[in-house]
């Protein structure tokens, strides 16, 4: 077993503290990674403080994984020592059913085995998280990370990154559509970094006047308010896809009245009940669709990774060391943050020192 140093909660409502625990010895098939950088995801502060009721403690969180490979098994091909490799929000699957014939493990029927709060599959093994200096994963569920990224920026792409650019991807996105993502937050900058990059015209729609400047050095070419109606009613019709990143129960019929027949709205944020209701005619008259997307398949996100490096994409972050940890939590809780967080982990050896 490999002792590996992290940082971890142990029940709702204490903060994160130094945690020792063991992972297993690479297997043929897995690889060994020196965690670098390790994302902060608004889901870990639920997931810690067991907003969810699903928590299993003690919780390693952390699930936008960065690091260098140090050690690989026999039967692993497309790994080698030294590379940069990443991790995202799965570690398995049961690799047989229709989904993960198909690549995409999310959907597994089984259900996909996640990277921490959750059990390693046929063992009462908890899985822990990147919050912590080293991870043993199975090939299948590790991507390459191209040197030329910056390191420290590609780890939200692990989770924000796909969970944008998978149905931009399935919905078919590109040159000579109208695109509008909904809500600018860690999701919200990805999706119009990735509808620009693939050749959509991208309008960011958003609550806040504020949030139009930094739209546009995103990539937005329009900013829409959707509190202004007669804004609203000139784009009403107009849009070939809506990216609806906002992450609590909202509206969702006004942005329905933007759609043009037979188009979609993905959401990609929201977990809850939708409230207020969604009207049957916001469907009916135009035909249209209101879909979910979960993050993407392995393949999926190896295809995202290389996207990135060929259009020069990668996060806006804010680095934190591990100690800040819990404050960061604190300001996620007041949406401080442009737009996400990342634990510089080189902070951890200072922390279990």
């Amino acid at each position: 077993m490999i002792t590996v140093h992290g940082y971890a909660a142990h029940d709702a409502h204490s903060p994160l503290v130094p945690f020792t625990f063991e992972r297993r010895e690479p297997g043929p098939h897995d690889v060994q990674i020196d965690i670098l950088y390790s994302g902060i995801c608004h889901s870990d502060l639920h997931q810690a403080r067991d907003h969810w009721s699903n928590a299993l403690y003690p919780m390693v969180p952390g699930h936008e994984i960065v690091g260098r490979v140090v050690k690989v098994g026999a039967h692993v091909t497309k790994l080698k020592v030294g590379d940069f490799a990443g991790v995202g929000c799965m570690v398995d699957s049961c690799r047989a059913c229709e989904a993960c014939r198909d690549d995409l493990e999310q959907y597994c029927a089984e259900g996909a085995t996640w990277t921490y709060n959750a059990r390693e599959r046929g063992s009462d093994q908890l899985t822990f998280g990147g919050y912590s200096d080293q991870i043993v994963v199975e090939e299948r569920f590790v991507v390459k990370i191209p040197a030329s990224l910056d390191l420290k920026a590609v780890a939200p792409l692990l989770c924000a990154g796909i969970t944008t650019y998978s149905p931009l991807r399935h919905w078919q996105v590109g040159p000579g559509q109208k695109v509008g993502v909904i809500g600018l937050g860690g999701l919200g900058h990805m999706g119009i970094k990735f509808a620009k990059a693939m050749g959509a015209h991208v309008v960011m729609i958003t609550t806040s006047p504020d949030k139009g400047r930094d739209a546009s050095r995103l990539g937005a070419d329009e900013v829409l308010i959707s509190r202004d109606v007669d804004a609203m009613a000139a784009h009403a019709q107009s849009f070939d896809f809506l990216l609806n990143t906002i992450p609590v129960a909202h509206d969702l019929n006004p942005y329905m009245a933007l759609l043009r027949r037979d188009r979609t709205m993905a959401l990609v944020g929201v977990l809850t009940e939708i409230e207020p209701p969604l009207t049957g005619t916001s469907l009916i008259f135009g035909r249209k669709s209101v879909a979910g997307s979960a993050i993407g398949g392995m393949a999926e996100t190896q295809e995202m990774i290389d996207f990135c490096a060929e259009h020069g994409i990668v996060s806006d972050v804010e680095i934190v060391p591990i100690q800040a940890v819990n404050e960061a939590y604190e300001r996620l809780l007041k949406n401080d943050v442009k737009y996400r967080f990342v634990i510089d982990m080189a902070s951890l050896r200072t922390a279990v020192a």
